[in-house]
Formats: structure tokens, C-alpha cells, sequence
């Protein structure tokens, strides 16, 4: 298989068009990761970036390297970064950007294109019927399609990338990054391995959606919360790139994807997308290890979080590490029954989050009742405290084990 040619001086021409708009977004070292993992760990904090990721890297060399024939405008099927990537770089460009978009894509991520002066067109039921009608579209109206990943233009923007670890981290010796398309991770091995071949680069995927790690494609749509790399199909141009510049791929699952989010939103003060977040995710599981001296860098290639998403990931978080309890108990059902339990909760200072009656499906007395309350605790021993109170006091209650 042939391997495309990306040279340093395209490398050049995207980081010149990208200057004034993309950011040189900043590299900060993770106590928290290092003192877990015992190597020096540093993230490249691109969830930073102009359009909340790296994208706009990969949109702004290509509507430079389009030039005029970029005029009559430029069209995507998407309904995440690329969209809002292509959407602000035709606009600095002045070129009109249509995006073309499945059924049910994110409300806030269309507003954001709109925002950036894109037309939304709803483009079928799937993002791949949303790709079909985006080329066709350019066709028709001589545009130019763009591509998430696979253009050559496209690695050589997503190289800048690598270019700024090189200025940032001068013992950088090892470098964890998400992998999709292959866009990202390729244009960033290239750069890093022209300045020090010894430097490794691992890519990650999500076990939902792994082609590079040799995984079929699935049929329909792809659930998970790295949806930003569930690229099922690797490009043409950029796997024959990942198959030659990266030293290693590994495959990370949804739970340890969860909690790498939750810590760096609680260690780290990051809000990072699941796709941005497996680089940390890989390291938590320990499908790989920091290097033994100098830095491992871990990119954070994006940080456009579904806010949906987050009260359930909190929720996951606070009763795996015992800080949310959730019990089930047999009360009186007459009056003042359930406040006298809630009043031994807050008198053992359990903070009340939620409380129901339970009355169907269970084993009740005639004038007994069900609850179950969600109790905030202060970790597993006083979990245990609250609930040997309640026993002391006469309470038939258990705790609930729930995800």
C-alpha cells in the first residue's frame, strides 16, 4: 500500500493559514495522572480550541488550500466538529458552507454552525446518507465537498498540532491521541516523527467503533460517548498513514471513557468530550503506560460535551466512588412516617437528593409503605454509618445497588 506524501512544507502553508485563527492552545501537567501512573503527564489541551476542538486546524488549511476554487462554496455532511470547523473557516474565507446534517443531530452544535453563518439542510436519517447528500449537493452546484479526514490538506493542518508539542514539551517522548478517521493522529506523527523519530505515538479508539484495530464495521448507528471518533470505515489516504507512522493502537471501552471525563472535569477543571477524553481513558485502564523518562503528552482533541450526558456521568461517578447512597425501606403509612425517617437521614448528615413512594411490587403490610431516597454521603463508611442508624432505630432498610 502506498503511502501518501505529506511534506514540511505544506505543513507550513496550514500553520500560516491557520494563524490569527487557530489557537496555540496551552499544555498543562496533570498531577493527579502522574501521581497515579508514576511518569510526568501533560495534556494538550485543544477542547481549548477555536469551535471547541481541533478541527478548525484541519478546515482552515484546506479552505487555503482550495483557494478560488472555494468561491461558489463548500458543503459536509456532519453533525459534530468538522461541521463546526468547516462552518467558522468558510466564513473568515467568505465563501458560502452548506452542512449537511442526519435526522435528530444535536440541536446546539446546528445553532453553533448557523451561528458561524453555515446553512443547515437535514440530509436523511444517518450521517453516511448526510455525506451522500452533501457530495451530491456539491456536484450539482459546483462546490467543493470537504472531508472530515481523509485530504491531504486536512493532515497537514491537524499536523500544526504536532508542531506545538515540539515547541511545548522539549522532553517529550511519548504521545497518546484519539483516533478516528486518522486525520489527527496521522498529520501528528508526521510532524513528530520528522523532528525525533524515537517519539512514540499511540492512537485509541472506543471498543464501540474500532476499524484500525482490525474490528468489522457495525451496521447502524454507533452509540457511545466518544461519538466524535466512531468512524467506521478508515480513509484512504489516512490508513495507510496510521499503518505507517503510528507505533501502537489501542482500544479503550465505555466505562473507563466515563471516568476519564469525570476526572478531568473534577482533577483537571476540563470539560472534554468522550472522543477527546480516551487518550486518558487509555492511560486509567492502563492499556498503556507513560513513558519511563521525560513527558507523555495525552491530547484532549475536543470539548464539545452533550450536556445530556453529564448529570448521568456525576450520577455514575458520586455512587461508584460511595459518595451517593441509594436505600430502599419499610415505613408506616400514616402521617409523619416518612418525615421521621428523613429527620434520622439528616440527622446522621445525609443530605436528602431524592425521595418516592415504592408501594408496587414489594412485600408490604397493610398500612406500611415503600421508599427509596438517594442519599448524598460522605463516602462508604459513612454510607454504612446512615444505614446502622436506621436499623438502631427500627427501620427495615437496605441499600439499592443501581449504575
Amino acid at each position: 500500500m502506498t503511502v501518501p506524501q505529506i511534506q514540511q512544507d505544506e505543513i507550513d502553508r496550514a500553520a500560516a493559514a491557520g494563524r490569527g485563527i487557530v489557537k496555540h492552545t496551552p499544555v498543562t501537567t496533570s498531577a493527579a495522572l502522574s501521581e497515579r501512573t508514576g511518569g510526568h503527564i501533560v495534556l494538550k489541551a485543544e477542547n481549548l480550541q477555536r469551535t471547541g476542538s481541533f478541527k478548525i486546524r484541519g478546515a482552515m488549511s484546506k479552505l487555503d488550500a482550495l483557494g478560488e476554487t472555494a468561491r461558489p462554496g463548500v458543503t459536509a455532511g456532519s453533525a459534530g466538529n468538522h461541521a463546526q470547523a468547516l462552518a467558522f473557516a468558510a466564513r473568515h474565507a467568505g465563501v458560502p458552507c452548506e452542512i449537511y446534517v442526519p435526522a435528530n443531530a444535536p440541536i446546539s452544535k446546528m445553532a453553533a454552525c448557523r451561528g458561524y453563518g453555515a446553512s443547515i439542510v437535514e440530509g436523511g436519517d444517518s450521517l453516511d446518507e448526510a455525506v451522500v447528500a452533501a457530495r451530491e449537493r456539491a456536484q450539482e452546484a459546483g462546490m467543493v465537498f470537504c472531508h472530515p479526514y481523509d485530504d491531504v490538506a486536512v493532515v497537514a493542518g491537524q499536523a500544526t498540532l504536532g508542531r506545538e508539542l515540539i515547541a511545548d514539551v522539549p522532553d517529550l517522548r511519548r504521545v497518546i491521541i484519539p483516533l478516528g478517521g486518522g486525520g489527527l493522529a496521522a498529520g501528528t506523527a508526521i510532524a513528530l516523527k520528522h523532528h525525533d523519530p524515537s517519539i512514540q505515538v499511540i492512537g485509541v479508539q472506543v471498543a464501540a467503533c474500532a476499524p484500525y484495530a482490525n474490528q468489522p464495521p457495525r451496521l447502524g448507528p454507533v452509540v457511545t460517548l466518544a461519538d466524535g471518533i466512531a468512524v467506521k470505515r478508515p480513509g484512504e489516504i489516512t490508513r495507510p498513514l496510521i499503518e505507517h507512522w503510528l507505533d501502537d493502537i489501542v482500544v479503550v471501552d465505555e466505562e473507563s471513557v466515563a471516568d476519564a471525563m469525570v476526572l478531568l472535569m473534577e482533577r483537571a477543571k476540563l470539560f472534554v468530550e468522550g472522543a477527546g477524553a480516551v487518550g486518558v481513558a487509555a492511560l486509567l485502564s492502563e492499556r498503556v503506560a507513560p513513558a519511563r523518562n521525560g513527558s507523555t503528552c495525552i491530547v484532549l482533541s475536543g470539548g464539545n460535551v452533550d450536556l445530556g450526558v453529564v448529570p448521568g456521568l456525576i450520577r455514575r461517578h458520586e455512587t461508584t466512588a460511595g459518595r451517593r447512597l441509594i436505600v430502599f425501606a419499610k415505613i408506616s403509612d400514616r402521617p409523619g412516617g416518612l418525615a421521621r425517617l428523613l429527620t434520622l437521614f439528616a440527622e446522621q448528615g445525609a443530605n436528602l437528593i431524592e425521595v418516592e413512594h415504592v408501594r408496587d411490587g414489594v412485600d408490604l403490610q397493610v398500612r406500611e409503605t415503600g421508599v427509596q431516597a438517594v442519599l448524598e454521603v460522605k463516602g462508604p463508611a459513612h454510607a454504612a454509618d446512615v444505614i446502622g442508624a436506621a436499623h438502631a432505630a427500627g427501620y427495615d432498610v437496605s441499600p439499592v445497588s443501581r449504575p
